[in-house]
């Protein structure tokens, strides 16, 4: 096993901290604003997305450093994180595979996605 290295954390821990930051300030635009300015509307997908790859690049690299760990997959990695007892399972199960779905629907499927 493997140890954890901050230094590829820490930048991560960092970007998730300015990404949601950013997102929270954008919580004060009304939703008519929201959702007629595309810019606003993009910026928050991005700033959204960026965080939640931070989120799971962390979890990967927590688990890589597990046997049995490792996992190419957002969900998977959720789920692992549960398994381990990283993070709670019912967290893991729940919140954590939902986030990675959005995380893929943000990539794959971003044409779809409406304010």
């Amino acid at each position: 096993m493997s140890t954890i290295k901050l230094q590829a954390l820490l930048p991560r821990l960092d970007g998730i901290a300015k990404d949601v930051a950013k997102l929270k300030k954008m919580q004060q635009i009304s939703l008519a604003d929201f959702e007629e300015d595309e810019d606003k509307f993009g910026l928050a997908q991005h700033y959204l997305r960026q965080a939640l790859e931070g989120v799971f690049h962390i979890g990967s690299h927590i688990l890589s450093r597990l046997p049995g760990g490792r996992a190419t997959e957002y969900k998977e990695i959720a789920r692992k994180l549960g398994e381990h007892g990283i993070v709670p399972e019912d967290f893991a199960n729940t919140t954590l595979v939902k986030m990675g779905g959005y995380r893929n629907r943000l990539t794959h499927f971003y044409a779809e996605i409406t304010p």
